[in-house]
């Protein structure tokens, strides 16, 4: 089990590469003409391929998380209210969240779905201990 701050820095980089991950599919960077986009201003994006789409919609996915468990987790370390059930909720979260992305990725519709629902119950748990 994590710790509340190994999680956010655990969540964060997870983040930072679906981002990534993200970009490179887009641009196709692994081209030398998707070089060119991933190096330029991209004002000219091609259409993303299905994958890269999906890549896409589960880095803002993330994304729009991070703020949430960041606020959430400030909170209870603000508090002072940190224990074996926040560790818990945040290591909860931070599993879910690497689960979901191959499943979004592979279009893995109903399991997506559930993994990511495994997630806001470890956001719940955090805020249980933080109320």
């Amino acid at each position: 089990m994590m710790t509340e701050m190994t999680a956010l820095v655990a969540v964060a980089l997870l983040t930072w590469l679906m981002l990534a991950i993200a970009s490179l599919l887009r641009s196709k960077g692994w081209t030398t003409p998707g070089m060119r986009i991933a190096f330029g201003n991209r004002d000219d994006l091609p259409e993303p391929s299905p994958l890269a789409g999906r890549a896409e919609r589960a880095a803002k996915n993330m994304l729009e998380n991070l703020a949430i468990f960041t606020a959430l987790i400030v909170a209870v370390q603000m508090s002072g209210k940190t224990g074996t059930q926040t560790q818990l909720g945040a290591s909860l979260f931070f599993w879910a969240r690497l689960a979901y992305w191959p499943c979004y990725l592979a279009g893995i519709i109903y399991l997506r779905t559930a993994i990511w629902l495994v997630s806001v119950v470890g956001l719940a748990m955090i805020v249980a201990a933080a109320w």
